[in-house]
């Protein structure tokens, strides 16, 4: 049986080394018994430090890098079982280099959960340091000093020193905690790991931090669970602000009351002065009812279906009035939104490249949609296109049918399963009746194809070459007809 002691205090390097020489004389992880400086008492101290000879010939020791950010994270952590627990994954990777992958390992779970915990406490160190300025003794000059005091759960004071460096390289600084303390004067960044005591640490700050917070908060979103998640209590006793909270959360409920009863009952001056103003705005000349641009003007405040809700604008079918050829997509995209046109995004440039190919000129065209607004969902900062639903189709289908009656076209191609259902209300295979004529009432014929967006879709090259090619002559086809 093998005892080691070490300081225990974040450093890789002194438990690296001992490992590497366990590792070396194939010492299995049972047979070590890892202590660290709390424990080194006058019977078990580091006298007893002592490695065993490598084997002959020794083993070559190499483990990825990967490994080496866990254990570093994993090395700062307060926890006296994580010299035991980096050794034993340190032995298995010896025997099995592709541990790590397996994140359902006990030994594997327990690192990463340590390594975050490690994450977290350096994130809120370096979310609730606050600096107290030192006065330079009286007539002398040089940079502005300062001196804070935080309590860490775990060793990461020189892991984080660096961050405070970075951000506060204008100044002198001084950060003190139970488990070490950092240094800058400008030139040299100095950490140490022995522990400090608090100080007693005030200045007019405090009241700057305590108006401040009083000032941004809000009773009428207070949410303790979540405030409590980002602030623990632990923390609160060395920030200025915090001594204000119980308060406000005890009265959040009766300043939401007064805040509802203080507000205004009548419009703010500037509120008529706006008002007058616009009154004597000529109004622009409203078109005649029953006429394309009526029917244009009256979809801009459209709001039969939910999707109006998130989009931009309505976007509505452009080209002649009186145009022989009408095409029916399904909905606008992205950009569509943004422009207020129908076809302007990736697929309509696809689109317009058919047209021109097969020699057919869009301005000759009537282009719209089944669905006049944009239905997406957000992620991030993307827009993602979500299909409508048959209630929502047939809600907008109205819109379509008033640019059928003001438009008479002769010949209509449907785009895609929603434009024909739309048309139809038909929920049939687009391949049973793709690129085929198909009589209609009033003398009209209806063409059915793919929507653009569907080829861009396709990942097989090979595929979308050839549905391209299809495309391209179902949309001849349609020149033929016209």
């Amino acid at each position: 049986m093998y005892r080691y002691s070490l300081r225990g205090r974040g450093d890789l390097i002194e438990w690296r080394d001992a490992a590497r020489g366990f590792l070396s004389a194939g010492i299995v992880p049972e047979y070590i018994e890892w202590r660290t400086m709390d424990d080194a008492d006058g019977l078990f101290g580091f006298d007893d430090n002592r490695l065993p000879e490598p084997a002959d010939p020794p083993p070559r020791v190499t483990v990825s890098a990967s490994f080496i950010r866990l254990a570093e994270a994993v090395i700062c952590h307060s926890d006296p079982t994580r010299f035991t627990l980096l050794y034993r994954l340190l032995f298995r990777l010896f025997h099995s280099h592709g541990l790590l992958n397996m994140a359902v390992d006990r030994d594997v779970s327990a690192a990463r959960r340590m390594a975050k915990s490690v994450g977290r406490d350096y994130h809120k160190m370096t979310a609730f340091v606050r600096f107290k300025e030192l006065a330079l003794p009286e007539g002398a000059a040089g940079r502005r000093r300062f001196v804070a005091w935080f309590e860490p759960d775990h060793f990461i004071v020189e892991r984080v020193a660096p961050f405070f460096q970075r951000r506060f390289t204008d100044m002198d600084w001084l950060i003190l905690t139970p488990k070490g303390s950092a240094s800058w004067n400008g030139e040299e960044l100095r950490t140490t790991d022995d522990p400090a005591e608090k100080p007693d640490l005030r200045d007019d700050t405090d009241d700057l931090w305590r108006t401040y917070y009083a000032s941004i908060f809000n009773p009428a979103r207070l949410k303790v669970k979540m405030m409590m998640t980002e602030m623990p209590k632990k923390y609160w006793k060395n920030l200025p602000e915090a001594e204000l909270i119980p308060g406000m959360i005890a009265k959040a409920e009766a300043n939401v009351l007064a805040m509802a009863a203080r507000q205004a009952s009548e419009p703010l001056p500037f509120h008529h002065r706006i008002q007058e103003a616009a009154a004597k705005v000529p109004a622009a000349p409203q078109p005649a009812a029953g006429t394309f641009a009526a029917l244009k003007e009256e979809a801009r405040s459209c709001t039969l279906c939910d999707i109006h809700c998130l989009a931009t604008q309505t976007v509505f079918g452009e080209g002649p009035e009186d145009a022989q050829t009408m095409f029916i997509g399904e909905q606008p995209g992205d950009q569509e939104d943004l422009a207020g046109r129908p076809f302007v995004g990736p697929a309509g440039r696809l689109f317009n490249d058919t047209l021109a190919q097969v020699g057919i000129e869009r301005d000759r065209l009537y282009v719209t949609n089944a669905v006049k607004h944009f239905k997406y969902q957000p992620r991030g900062k993307r827009r993602i296109h979500q299909k409508p639903n048959m209630g929502e189709v047939r809600q907008c289908r109205w819109w379509l049918t008033k640019e059928l009656e003001l438009v008479k076209p002769k010949l209509i191609v449907a785009m895609g399963a929603t434009a024909l259902f739309a048309l139809t209300d038909m929920r049939q295979k687009l391949e049973d009746i793709r690129s085929e004529p198909i009589a209609m009432e009033e003398g009209r014929t209806l063409f059915v194809t793919v929507h653009p967006s569907y080829l861009l879709r396709i990942p097989d090259e090979g595929l979308k070459r050839e549905e391209l090619a299809r495309f391209r002559e179902d949309i001849a086809s349609v020149k033929r007809l016209m």
